[in-house]
C-alpha cells in the first residue's frame, strides 16, 4: 500500500539551517519542511550544492518576510585550489587546464590586498543570472558563452587562514551580489596560474551566523512535539528596522490597512507591534503617514521577541 500522506500543518518561524554540503538549497528546505510538517516554506537566497553553511529557512508567516535578506552582508570560508581551472569555477566543474604552481606566501598576500574594497567583478557563466529570460548556466551547458558585464562589489575583509603551496584558505566578507567562485578565479589569473574554489561555507548573513544554526540531523534528533522551540520567531528577520509599538486602536487600525498619522522615527520601514503580539512592517510614505507595508494575518498568533 502507498505511504500516507504527511499532514502538514501551520508553523510559523526561522529556522537558521547549517546546510550540508552535497544537496541543493531546495534539498534541504523540502528535508526541513518535512521534518516540521509545516504547510508553507521558503529561503532567503540559496546556496550551491558544493557549498555547506548558514542558510536561513523561513516557515508560515515568516515566509513573507523572505526578501529581507537578500542586500544583507555575508561571510565566507572559501577554499581556493591554485594551478587548475575548471569551466564552473570550482570544484565540481571540468578541468579546462593544469598550471604548475610557484606561488608563496607573500605573493599571495599582496595579491589579496587588490581584491580589498570595492571591486569590478565578472559574474561567471554558471551562475542563475538571467539573459533573455534564460539563466546564464543554461547557456554555459550549451557551449555558449556570453559577454557579461562586470560588477560593483565590495569586499570588507579578505584574511588569510591558511596556506600551503597549491592551497589556500580566505575569510570573506563581502556585500550582496559577490561571487566566491569569480574571486578565486580572480586571484589564481592574478598569480598567473589559475585557481578555482574547492570548497565554501557560509559563516554570517546579515547579524546572523552559525553559531545558532541547527543541523538537520539535530533537528530530526530532536523529537517532534519539540522542534517548533527550535524555531526564532517570525520577526526574527526584522531586526535591523526599528520597532514601533502601538496602541490597540492604533492596531486594529493597521490590521485594517489604514494609515496612521504618528510621529515619524525612521526614513525606513519599521517594526509594528502590538499590545501582545508582532503585527508586521510598515512604512511611512511622501503623505506623512505610516502605512501598512507587510502584515501577517490577522489569525496568526506570532508573539514578539525581544
Amino acid at each position: 500500500m502507498p505511504a500516507a500522506p504527511t499532514l502538514r500543518r501551520a508553523v510559523d518561524g526561522v529556522l537558521l539551517l547549517d546546510k550540508p554540503a552535497g544537496i541543493t538549497s531546495n534539498a534541504a528546505l523540502q528535508t526541513a519542511r518535512r521534518l516540521f510538517a509545516a504547510r508553507k516554506a521558503g529561503h532567503t537566497g540559496t546556496l550551491d550544492p558544493m557549498a555547506s553553511g548558514l542558510l536561513p529557512l523561513t516557515f508560515g508567516e515568516a515566509t513573507k518576510f523572505s526578501q529581507m535578506l537578500l542586500n544583507a552582508d555575508k561571510v565566507y570560508e572559501a577554499g581556493v585550489k591554485l594551478g587548475i581551472q575548471t569551466d564552473t569555477g570550482d570544484a565540481e566543474g571540468t578541468v579546462l587546464s593544469v598550471q604548475p604552481v610557484a606561488v608563496i606566501e607573500t605573493q599571495l598576500r599582496a595579491v589579496l590586498t587588490r581584491f580589498t574594497g570595492e571591486i569590478e567583478q565578472t559574474p561567471p557563466m554558471y551562475s542563475a543570472l538571467k539573459r533573455d529570460g534564460k539563466p546564464l548556466y543554461e547557456y554555459a551547458r550549451a557551449g555558449i558563452e556570453l559577454e557579461r558585464a562586470p560588477r560593483r562589489v565590495t569586499i570588507t575583509e579578505l584574511s588569510l587562514l591558511a596556506f600551503q603551496k597549491d592551497r589556500f584558505t580566505l575569510r570573506v566578507a563581502c556585500s550582496k551580489g559577490t561571487y566566491i567562485r569569480s574571486l578565486a578565479m580572480d586571484i589564481g589569473a592574478a598569480l598567473g596560474c589559475g585557481a578555482h574554489l574547492d570548497t565554501l561555507r557560509r559563516t554570517r548573513i546579515g547579524d546572523f551566523d552559525l553559531s545558532g544554526s541547527l543541523t538537520l540531523d539535530m533537528i530530526e534528533s530532536t523529537a517532534p512535539a519539540q522542534r517548533d522551540t527550535l524555531l526564532a520567531p517570525v520577526d526574527a528577520l526584522l531586526k535591523g528596522f526599528p520597532k514601533l509599538e502601538l496602541e490597540s486602536a492604533a492596531a486594529r487600525l493597521i490590521l485594517q490597512g489604514q494609515p496612521l498619522r504618528l510621529q515619524k522615527i525612521s526614513e525606513d520601514c519599521v517594526r509594528l507591534y502590538g499590545p501582545d503580539r508582532f503585527l508586521g512592517l510598515g512604512q511611512w510614505k511622501e503623505d506623512g503617514r505610516l502605512w501598512p507595508k507587510r502584515l501577517l494575518d490577522s489569525s496568526s498568533l506570532a508573539a514578539p521577541s525581544t
